[in-house]
């Protein structure tokens, strides 16, 4: 916008995102090829307004978001609602899940996920992890969430798109990489152009 001379405040900025973020991160989802079938689970604190929260994130073995959710508990009740969500949005059950040793994560998978290898070991599970920095970076840049709700919406629509334009450079030879993402920003430019014309 500022290449093209067009002045905008933070909050116009903000109040798009929360329009057209959300709906381009879905079709995004739809476009790119099935998740692996290996889930990497893992949960971290964030203090919003005081208070701890937890956010839930799930990763896929090539390091794609799976989905994310915000909750007060890391409780096993916590658990299996996580797991109820990611097997209603993705719809498919997983081959094998990879956590670390928090004890909720058994007792939500022996009730719902009873058919699925379940692999609990902290350095087995660095791929979801090292999911969590982008989040930590947006986090303080935002300096911090106002709210459960926020932090939900807002990093719904951030995993997808981050994803899509920071793919896995350090197994990409430099043609490769470029061919890539000039491939996902027409991809991009594809489906923000079709929600304008609508």
């Amino acid at each position: 916008m500022a290449e093209r001379g067009v002045v905008l405040s933070y909050e116009t900025i903000r109040q798009w995102c929360l329009t057209f973020g959300q709906t381009y991160a879905n079709e995004l989802k739809h476009r790119r090829s099935r998740s692996g079938d290996k889930w990497h689970l893992d949960e971290v604190f964030v203090t919003i307004n005081g208070k701890r929260s937890y956010l839930w994130r799930a990763v896929d073995q090539h390091g794609n978001v799976l989905d994310i959710l915000v909750q007060p508990r890391r409780d096993t009740k916590a658990a299996k609602k996580f797991f109820r969500k990611l097997l209603k949005g993705l719809g498919y059950v997983p081959r094998v899940i990879i956590t670390d040793k928090l004890v909720s994560y058994a007792a939500a998978k022996r009730e719902i996920l009873s058919s699925v290898e379940h692999r609990q070991h902290k350095g087995l599970n660095n791929r979801a992890e090292n999911s969590h920095q982008p989040t930590r970076q947006r986090e303080r840049t935002m300096r911090r969430f106002t709210s459960p709700g926020h932090a939900q919406r807002f990093l719904s629509a951030f995993g997808p798109i981050s994803d899509h334009f920071r793919p896995r450079r350090h197994r990409l030879c430099a043609s490769d990489y470029r061919t890539l993402m000039q491939e996902r920003f027409e991809a991009w430019n594809d489906i923000t152009a079709r929600d304008r014309v609508a």
